[in-house]
């Protein structure tokens, strides 16, 4: 669970850096590339969170 924390975390914070390089050059490859690191953190996290909701749910 931390380990996945932690790389849900560096995900979020390369997005963070690809969007400032976004900011200071304008260039449209930087932007892309931190849209598409967004969305696939946010599947992984929401797909996680939902197997622990499940797994819950299961035990309960």
């Amino acid at each position: 669970m931390l380990l996945f924390r932690w790389i849900v975390m560096l995900l979020l914070l390369a997005a963070g850096v690809s969007f400032a390089f976004y900011a200071g050059t304008g260039q449209p490859k930087y932007k892309k590339f931190g849209l598409i690191v967004l969305k696939w953190t946010l599947i992984a996290a929401f797909g996680f969170l939902l197997v622990l909701f499940v797994e819950r749910l299961a035990t309960t």
